[in-house]
C-alpha cells in the first residue's frame, strides 16, 4: 500500500468514525494521519506550561537598540518650562 493510499484509507476511516459519533477513534486516526503526513506531535511541557508558542530568534546580525537613560527618559532637551 502506497503512502497516498494509506492517507486516503485513514481519512475514510476517520470520516466513518466521526459519522458514527465515535470521536475517540476519529481523534486517534487523526493523530495517526498527522504523523503519517509528517507533522510532529508536541511534547507537553517542552515549551512551557500551557503554551505552544515558539521561541523566536532574532535575525543574524541584529543587535538590540541602546537602552535609554532612565534619568532623561521622556524629557525634552532644555528642561522643564515654567509658566
Amino acid at each position: 500500500m502506497t503512502r497516498e493510499e494509506e492517507i486516503a484509507d485513514l481519512q475514510r476511516r476517520m470520516a466513518e468514525a466521526a459519522a458514527a459519533d465515535d470521536f475517540e477513534t476519529a481523534a486517534r486516526l487523526r493523530d495517526e494521519l498527522n504523523v503519517l503526513s509528517g507533522l510532529r506531535r508536541q511534547v507537553p511541557g517542552r515549551m512551557g506550561l500551557g503554551t505552544d508558542q515558539a521561541v523566536y530568534k532574532p535575525p543574524p546580525g541584529w543587535t538590540p537598540p541602546k537602552r535609554p537613560d532612565p534619568m532623561t527618559a521622556g524629557h525634552k532637551p532644555g528642561g522643564r518650562k515654567r509658566r
